[in-house]
């Protein structure tokens, strides 16, 4: 949890996350872009975000990874 790859891993799943849930949110929305609640959406989103990065820290205890399974591999 304490290396800059763990954060690097963590930060690309939350921002993932976060995009998923937008475009969900945004899709269930079947009336059009403009009429979209966007405030709505992106709270969604944020938590979703918040929520993948408390899940990593949650379970950094258990390998090298953001998740249960992971491992980091650092560049060279």
């Amino acid at each position: 949890m304490f290396t800059s790859a763990f954060w690097l891993a963590t930060a690309e799943r939350a921002v993932r996350t976060a995009a998923q849930t937008l475009v969900a949110t945004l899709g269930l929305d079947t009336v059009g872009v403009l009429d979209v609640d966007w405030g709505q959406g992106l709270s969604l989103a944020g938590s979703a975000a918040l929520l993948a990065v408390l899940t990593a820290i949650a379970t950094s205890g258990r390998g090298d990874g953001p998740g249960l399974t992971e491992t980091v591999r650092t560049r060279t």
